[in-house]
């Protein structure tokens, strides 16, 4: 099955992009891929003015692929998934978000890359990285930019993961509603079609120059600090393995 499923409406002025492996519609190297390609092969669209990104089934995702943050794996990972970021980013219309259940890990720094963020009344949000011992590294340069630092490093640090309405009250959501595919089509219909693409795509880079420039260098810095630092620690391989083996992980501190 396909990770993802892409298709123009509204005459080319809007893309979408949903996530088609459920229940989990995990971030895998393959789901990056996809999502990458979709907008390399877009995003020359001279009509886009919008693009909705949301996902099948009952949640938006579990999050990234454990298997792929085991040491031999993650430095690909991460720059797969660092460089997918950035090109979500610096992409030339808007990237709303519709989410639905669980929006975790991976997956809300895929959900935070795009935005505003349109959630369900059941949609739950969260970065667990903490819980097995590493650091979400994309949330950590991502999440201050969506919410205040306190919020962020409360979300960073305790590894809890929020329901709607709290995600909406610290200004990670940007509306709660039933159907949120339909407020997300509802919000572009009224204010983003009727744009000029030309003027949409000179729009997005002038709110987000100095953002990009930030992310970018700080995305490195915290890859770095990631792969060199926490990954040679003995309890960061300890709770990737204590995950997968699905057993309590044993901290040493070091």
């Amino acid at each position: 099955m396909a990770p993802l499923k892409d298709w123009l409406e509204c005459d080319g002025a809007l893309l979408r992009l949903r996530l088609s492996r459920p229940k989990a519609n995990i971030v895998d190297a393959e789901m990056i891929a996809a999502l990458h390609g979709a907008l390399r092969a877009h995003g020359t669209l001279t009509t886009l003015r919008a693009v909705l990104l949301d996902a099948e089934g009952p949640h938006f995702s579990f999050g990234a692929s454990v298997e792929e943050h085991l040491p031999d794996r993650c430095a690909a990972m991460l720059a797969s998934l660092h460089a997918l970021v950035l090109a979500m980013l610096e992409f030339p219309a808007p990237i709303l978000v519709a989410v639905r259940g669980q929006c975790l890990g991976g997956g809300l720094e895929v959900a935070l890359a795009g935005g505003p963020i349109f959630a369900a009344s059941d949609a739950v949000f969260g970065q667990p990285e903490m819980k097995l011992g590493v650091f979400a590294p994309a949330a950590s340069v991502l999440l201050p930019y969506r919410v205040n630092q306190p919020a962020a490093e409360d979300l960073l640090f305790s590894g809890r993961a929020i329901g709607a309405a709290e995600a909406n009250r610290i200004g990670l959501v940007h509306t709660v509603f039933d159907d949120p595919e339909t407020a997300a089509l509802a919000y572009v219909n009224e204010h983003l079609l009727h744009k000029s693409a030309a003027a949409m795509a000179c729009a997005v880079l002038a709110a987000r120059g100095a953002m990009v420039r930030d992310v970018r260098q700080r995305l490195g810095a915290v890859e770095h600090l990631y792969l060199e630092r926490l990954m040679s620690t003995r309890d960061a391989n300890e709770g990737l393995v204590a995950f997968l083996a699905k057993r309590k992980p044993h901290w040493e501190h070091h």
